[in-house]
């Protein structure tokens, strides 16, 4: 068991914002600076990153637990309702930089694999924005931690 990033992972459809809990981010190469996004197949905002060809990578901060909250849960509201009332802001792709985050990555979409039920996207970061005074919200096994 590891500790990971809680990262939300955004696009701009064609009903408005979508978003998701990524099953796990991870830099690949720094030239072409391109990140990964696992994702499940059956994912709704899957389809509004397709059609967009563009996603943000939201690292939340540990003062964000009510945003991770929008994402999570069966309770949780859905698609353009998650963010609702959230001041988010847009960089070059235009996909929804949510507020409280350690640091964002916009990327373009650049290619994606398929395996064993999850897809695995690869991303050109285009443009970043970092809280160098925020702490990460961080997920280890079931629990979420302020660190």
């Amino acid at each position: 068991m590891r500790a990971i990033g809680s990262a939300i992972v955004t696009t701009e459809g064609p009903s408005g914002p979508a978003g998701f809990l990524a099953l796990s981010t991870s830099h690949l190469t720094a030239e072409p600076p391109i990140m990964t996004v696992a994702v499940g197949q059956s994912t709704s905002a899957l389809g509004d990153i397709r059609k967009s060809g563009a996603f943000a990578i939201n690292y939340l901060a540990s003062d964000a637990k009510h945003v991770l909250n929008r994402f999570v849960g069966r309770d949780a509201p859905k698609g353009a309702e998650r963010f609702a009332g959230l001041d988010c802001s847009r960089l070059e792709t235009g996909a929804p930089i949510l507020p409280g985050t350690v640091g964002a990555m916009d990327c373009r979409l650049e290619e994606e694999v398929e395996r064993y039920g999850t897809i695995l996207l690869f991303g050109r970061i285009l443009s970043v924005v970092q809280d160098g005074d925020a702490r990460p919200l961080v997920h280890f096994g079931k629990s979420v931690l302020s660190i």
